[in-house]
């Protein structure tokens, strides 16, 4: 990974950003942020104590179901003294009752310093945003962007692999309504590492994200074949095909188990490949590959923590974790 030098050995500074997109953020910032949370590692463990962000307090507003993203920001804001209030389903909120997102936002406001925001429909945490004196953080919009689950995959090949630029990554399942491979290929060309997206015909990457890539020089390629790719890898990302976005149910069973990672495909892979999900998963990945040498999956979901307390820290303004 290439650092660099900031002005007066300080940290740039994130303090009241919204962080809607990972364009939000330059390549300058997520490497604070991905240093940063180096440092919290302790912290996240549980190792060393830390009153950061004592008197602060997150809202989480989670309009859609989530167990990682959910709980690795509450996890993280406790780490560091802070408080956390909000809902994890619509069912007990005022929402239920007909509020309109705009009104929960100022009302949450009040509350809290900083937001956290799940939704199902694309555009919704950037409209949060604008209605929000506070900072809001995008925790998954739609078939959108994830910024957050971006900084984590980052976090965690740069822990894993020891470095980022220097990678041929594969994202592979759906890659059409997988918000998180879209914030990612982006990120990764950002880096410099190689991207290769492999998906059914109906499912590749939409069309005005693969045309961006292009326009950044990234080195990019597509495929429908994982096992013409696999020898080449050396990070697997693997997506869940996602029942949920299909508007067309016959359409999601004509896919639904277009591809599997098994022993018998990760045989012919690199032995340093390492095999990455943003979990939940299906039968995406057979449970043998748990405990096998490749599966980094569980210990991606912990560098959720670290990641985040990184972020709400440089976001209230906080200069050490």
């Amino acid at each position: 990974m290439e650092y660099v030098a900031l002005e007066g050995g300080k940290e740039l500074d994130l303090s009241g950003r919204d962080i809607v997109s990972i364009r939000d953020l330059t390549k300058e910032e997520i490497i604070a942020i991905l240093e940063r949370a180096e440092k919290a590692l302790p912290v996240a463990r549980g190792e060393r104590g830390s009153r950061a962000l004592e008197g602060k307090i997150l809202a989480t507003l989670f309009y859609e179901p989530s167990t990682r993203t959910r709980l690795s920001f509450e996890s993280a804001m406790l780490r560091l003294g802070g408080s956390v209030i909000g809902f994890a389903e619509v069912s007990g909120a005022s929402v239920a009752k007909g509020e309109t997102l705009a009104d929960t936002v100022r009302m949450a406001e009040s509350y809290a310093d900083v937001i956290v925001l799940r939704h199902p429909h694309e555009g919704a945490a950037r409209l949060a945003a604008d209605f929000s004196s506070k900072p809001v953080i995008n925790a998954g919009d739609g078939a959108g962007q994830h910024p957050t689950q971006t900084l984590l995959d980052l976090f965690t090949i740069k822990m894993e692999k020891g470095d980022i630029a220097e990678n041929n990554v594969v994202l592979v399942g759906d890659l059409k309504y997988g918000r998180t491979v879209h914030s990612l290929s982006y990120a990764l060309s950002l880096f410099g590492a190689s991207v290769t997206c492999v998906a059914p015909p109906s499912l590749q990457m939409p069309p005005e994200i693969v045309s961006q890539l292009r326009q950044m020089g990234a080195r990019f390629n597509q495929s429908d074949s994982l096992e013409s790719v696999i020898s080449g890898a050396d990070v697997l990302y693997v997506t869940r095909i996602q029942r949920e976005r299909f508007p067309d149910p016959e359409e999601y069973r004509k896919v639904e188990n277009a591809y599997r990672i098994d022993n018998s495909l990760l045989a012919n892979a690199k032995k340093s490949l390492i095999v990455l999900h943003p979990l939940p998963r299906l039968a995406e990945i057979a449970p043998e590959v748990d405990n096998g040498p490749h599966a980094r999956y569980f210990k991606q979901a912990f560098y959720g923590v670290p990641v985040r307390m990184a972020l709400l820290s440089m976001i209230l303004g906080k200069e050490e974790v």
